[in-house]
């Protein structure tokens, strides 16, 4: 059963939070997804068993939280997360952000650095609106945006097509993360597949010579989709957890 916060913007949050002992893992999901997807299930259940404090939730306009999807943007959701942390967890965190999670992350660890134990980044896509999502339009469709305020866009995985903003992209330029310096004073685990259709490996390998992190590692998994759900990847979500633990628990804090 999931339970609401009220974000100090007014925003209704749902989440789910397991009780546990740290660091706590919180889980954020990707664009148009929600907390009740595969991984963040998966996670749950590692936690339970593990006996880790969990937490995952749904950003406004997702899942069960209040607002219309279309009415958000990555600044909106970025401040849903940091709410999120802010107000459920105690002491820093290990984000494990999917998709567009790992960029909200990205924002959450540049804003709360000492909120965060670790990142783990699974097909993580930062600047995304920016870099893969802007020129995938037709120029008949990025004419729509400007002049109209949206348009539509098909997406393989849903029978409903995305409807993509102007102030999606136009947010999303003020928050892009791959431009300007990216500290990122703790581990980092980035997991990527090599058939992922939406984020292109190249991907990760940017984020890897940009940000200045003194332990960060890529893993790359063959023939592995966008999705990154079957069960071996789930297992090495989980694997790239405990080894940032690990190493928490080595250096002391």
């Amino acid at each position: 059963m999931s339970a609401v916060l009220t974000s100090p913007t007014g925003r209704s949050l749902a989440y789910v939070r397991t009780e546990g002992h740290g660091p706590g893992v919180v889980f954020l999901g990707g664009f148009k997804s929600d907390m009740t997807g595969t991984k963040a299930l998966f996670l749950e259940e590692w936690a339970k068993r593990t006996g880790r404090a969990f937490l995952r939730f749904d950003y406004s306009g997702h899942g069960q939280s209040s607002g219309a999807f279309t009415d958000g943007c990555i600044g909106d959701w970025a401040e849903d997360a940091m709410a999120v942390l802010a107000g459920l967890t105690t002491g820093p965190q290990i984000l494990v952000g999917s998709s567009m999670g790992g960029w909200i992350s990205l924002l959450v660890a540049r804003k709360m650095p000492a909120r965060v134990q670790a990142f783990i980044g699974v097909a993580a896509a930062p600047d995304f609106t920016e870099d893969s999502m802007w020129p995938q339009l037709s120029a008949v469709q990025q004419q729509q945006v400007l002049q109209t305020g949206q348009t539509r866009l098909a997406h393989g995985h849903d029978d409903q097509p995305y409807i993509l903003t102007r102030r999606l992209f136009e947010d999303g330029k003020r928050h892009l993360v791959l431009r300007d310096a990216l500290p990122l004073p703790f581990a980092v685990r980035l997991l990527q597949g090599t058939r992922d259709e939406a984020v292109d490996v190249s991907v990760p390998l940017r984020l890897m010579d940009h940000a200045d992190c003194p332990d960060m590692d890529l893993r790359l998994v063959k023939d592995v989709d966008h999705r990154f759900s079957t069960p071996r990847c789930l297992g090495l979500i989980a694997a790239a957890i405990e080894d940032v633990s690990a190493n928490t628990h080595a250096a002391g804090t």
